[in-house]
């Protein structure tokens, strides 16, 4: 199972994806994808265009999503399904 988790901004125009990536062929630290989409139409209709890519190290990712919270970013389901 692939868990993902997600952030939406404030004014509901863009999203960011969280997931673990299980490719990763470093032995000593473990990454995660962050993917940056912007929502398009009405949101919970059409997915997000996803627009970029990063990978980071766990640990980096956590300040990452901690410093979206603090910025007024918040946890949401997946709705366009």
């Amino acid at each position: 199972m692939n868990k993902e988790h997600w952030l939406i901004n404030s004014n509901r125009s863009k999203v960011k994806r969280f997931t673990i990536n299980k490719q990763n062929k470093d032995k000593f630290f473990e990454y995660m994808f962050v993917d940056t989409g912007k929502i398009v139409g009405v949101l919970g209709k059409e997915p997000p265009v996803m627009q970029k890519r990063e990978e980071l190290k766990i640990e980096k990712a956590r300040e990452e999503w901690k410093k979206l919270i603090s910025q007024g970013w918040r946890v949401t389901p997946e709705v366009w399904l």
